[in-house]
């Protein structure tokens, strides 16, 4: 079943709305590298575009009726949009569920440290990554800095041209014959992806200088001056952050068609920005239209702000109480009678690596919006395994909708395996399957995605939400 390229079905009309569309997402994927902007992001746009916020709602005793938006914050790292529906909360919502979070480097609570006159920060890699991949190249530090006073300090350095940067270095290849030994897993260790950050000595004079002297830490020193003078951060406030160190630079077009993108974090923000799109352009549907955009999924969904969180579950009986439709059984009923898009990326089909990929079942580049029936790892382990009925549903509402889609496997079936939220949404026993755009490069710290794949996929949102 050869699946045709999107592009072969488009005018010339439809290439420049791709490439508008397309435009605004590389720009919301280069200021957007951590789950907090992502959050800010859409927070601000989702105001704009006439969603209230839930807690203001809820304070204000605001009815809700059919046709208004409602956007929740959870801790400032994920958010959940509602367009209320014509028909009762318990006949189910229309859910697209994707995360963005990516995998990254985290500092250690306790990172900073001196060496040869040399400063560092320690890190603990976040997710799936080839640690390899992360030394010699730009990086960027983002996040924020709790105070003890309630304060946030914002930090976000080596994005502008006149930022510095940040890095990690390598063994030059003049000294790597025991290196280059290794195997790739162990070519570059996790306790050595200690961030260069400064070199040059304070100068310091009287009991300071011999202060210093003694502990030989004048670099170290030279560090937190400028930490205090430019941020007001002292050391012990790193105890209190979260910050992350992501490649710097802005995505940028791939090829000389332009037809693609190259960026950090596609993974799985390439999913979530169309999902915010479709939403914006829900009217007032049938089913209550949901999105939800949350944090942790690579590292396992845990925790507050993941998908195995509470929040959503609670989210939804304030909405069907502010519609004065709440009661257990109705929310329970609402949450199984849903039907959901679990949006994440799949592995697109690398020509240079076509070993771990069997070719009738591969997402390829062009060819639209990709479902995989099930994901997991070898004998299906951790998947939701969408049931037949659904899928006959989702393939009727994008051809209906003249949306280009595809379907696929993550690779062989014994070469690995990978998972989504989709087995969490199933926990409510709603219908899910899991969906997304093919990546290249997955988990690296440059991905590549086509254009047009982002394309079909925001049109395949627009169709599910209202047709689902």
């Amino acid at each position: 079943m050869e699946r045709k390229s999107a592009w072969e079905k488009y005018s010339d009309e439809d290439i420049r709305s791709v490439f508008d569309f397309a435009e605004e997402y590389r720009e919301f994927l280069s200021d957007c590298k951590t789950e907090r902007e992502c959050v800010t992001e859409f927070t601000a746009r989702a105001k704009a575009a006439g969603f209230l916020d839930l807690e203001e709602v809820r304070q204000a005793g605001i009815a809700l009726k059919p046709g208004d938006r409602v956007f929740a914050d959870n801790q400032g790292k994920n958010i959940a949009l509602f367009v209320i529906g014509r028909r009762p909360f318990e006949d189910g919502m229309n859910i697209l569920g994707a995360h963005i979070d990516s995998p990254r480097l985290d500092l250690k609570q306790n990172p900073l440290y001196e060496d040869t006159e040399l400063v560092l920060l320690d890190t603990h890699y976040y997710g799936g990554v080839k640690k390899y991949q992360w030394v010699t190249i730009p990086l960027a530090l983002h996040g924020v800095v709790a105070k003890k006073d309630g304060s946030v300090v914002q930090i976000n350095v080596g994005e502008k041209p006149e930022d510095p940067i940040f890095g990690i270095s390598d063994l030059l290849i003049h000294l790597s014959s025991a290196q280059m030994e290794k195997k790739a897993a162990k070519v570059i260790e996790g306790e050595d992806l200690n961030v260069l950050i400064g070199s040059m000595p304070m100068r310091l004079s009287g009991d300071d200088d011999e202060k210093t002297e003694k502990e030989k830490k004048k670099v170290q020193a030279n560090i937190l001056r400028i930490l205090k003078e430019q941020y007001d951060i002292e050391e012990e406030d790193f105890l209190s952050a979260e910050l992350e160190v992501v490649p710097a630079g802005a995505a940028r077009d791939y090829g000389f068609d332009r037809s693609m993108i190259m960026g950090y974090g596609h993974d799985d923000r390439v999913c979530a920005y169309p999902s915010f799109a479709a939403m914006l352009e829900m009217d007032v549907p049938e089913r209550t239209s949901a999105c939800l955009l949350v944090d942790k999924e690579e590292i396992g969904s845990v925790g507050a702000t993941g998908m195995q969180s509470r929040f959503f579950e609670n989210i939804t009986a304030e909405i069907m109480s502010a519609c004065g439709a709440y009661d257990e059984l109705k929310l329970r009923r609402a949450l199984q009678n849903s039907r959901a898009l679990s949006s994440d990326v799949s592995a697109a089909y690398d020509p240079n690596y076509p070993n771990v990929m069997e070719k009738k079942n591969s997402a390829y580049f062009g060819k639209g919006l990709v479902f995989n029936k099930y994901t997991g790892a070898r004998g299906k382990s951790g998947s939701n395994d969408a049931g037949a009925e659904y899928v006959a549903r989702i393939r009727r509402i994008m051809d209906e909708g003249d949306v280009s889609f595809q379907t696929a496997e993550l690779g062989k079936v014994d070469a690995g395996g990978g998972g989504t939220i989709a087995y969490i949404l199933g926990n409510y026993n709603m219908q899910v399957i899991d969906s997304g755009v093919a990546v290249l490069n997955m988990h690296a710290p440059w991905e590549i995605i086509s254009k047009a794949d982002l394309y079909e996929a925001k049109r395949g949102y627009v169709e599910f939400l209202k047709d689902a």
